[in-house]
Formats: C-alpha cells, structure tokens, sequence
C-alpha cells in the first residue's frame, strides 16, 4: 500500500504556522504523505486537497481561537462534494476563553469531527490515533471508530 496521505492546514484567518511545521514534519517521519496547505486555509482548499490527492484524512488546526466558527459545515460540505467518509481531525486552541475541553470535544463530534485535540498535544497521540483509524497498527482490527458511530446517530 502508498503512503497514507492526509492534508494538513490551519483553518480560517489563523496565522499560526510553528505547530502547523511541527506536525507536517512528525506526521512525514511517521509514514504520512502529507499535503500541507499552510495557513489561512478555507474549507473549500482542505475538500480541494483532498479530492486532488484522494487524501484519507483531514488534519485542521486551529489557535487563534474561533475554530468553532471556522469548522461549522466541514463535514457537510466534505459530503456534498463526495468524501463523506474521509477522517477529519482537529485540534488547537479551538474556542476563545477558558471551556470545559469534553464540552468543546463534544461540540466538535457534534458537527462531524472524528477526533478532537486539546490545545498542547504532542503529535504522537494523533499519529497513533491516525494509525488505528486507517488500520496500518499491526494488530489492527479494523474496529470501527467510537465517533464514526455518533456521527452515524446523529445524521
């Protein structure tokens, strides 16, 4: 099998590259193509991406704290335009002010995301994470992600 191939970005008017750097560089040593479409990403360049690259995940980061606004309808508009099913993960300082991270968490499965990151994590997490969910662990089962069933419930 190629690489996995995901598209990178920071969502929205966020001009916060470092983390975006860090992450494209660790997901790259993990095994990862990653298509990084930088900063001050839309939506439409994240669906764009992925489509062209037939991409398996999303990776949206956000700092600058309205994250929430920028998200809204991603996973909508990833199905109109036919990769419903494509993982999307985000995380970042997601939301302006001091949240409860499983109100912000829940919010976000909510709206379609399959995995929700607080702000400060190291990649590894969502690398392994990443690994499970496409089923390249050794071992894997190919069980089916806990929020690909709520996101089923709730549509």
């Amino acid at each position: 099998m190629d690489k996995p191939t995901l598209v990178l970005g920071v969502i929205g008017a966020d001009v916060h590259a470092v983390g975006n750097r860090i992450l494209d560089y660790a997901f790259t040593q993990a095994g990862f193509q990653v298509i990084n479409i930088g900063v001050l990403a839309s939506q439409e360049e994240f669906i764009n991406a992925a489509i062209e690259t037939d991409a398996q995940a999303l990776l949206v980061s956000s700092l600058y704290g309205h994250g929430e606004i920028d998200c809204r309808g991603l996973r909508e508009k990833c199905e109109e335009a036919g990769i419903g099913d494509i993982l999307i993960y985000v995380g970042g300082n997601l939301v302006v002010g001091k949240q409860d991270f499983g109100e912000v968490e829940q919010r976000f499965l909510e709206m379609g995301f399959d995995r929700v990151y607080p702000p400060g994590i190291m990649p590894e997490r969502p690398i392994a994470d990443l690994k499970r969910d496409l089923g390249l662990e050794e071992g894997a089962g190919g069980g089916e992600h806990p929020a690909h069933g709520l996101r089923q419930h709730l549509h």
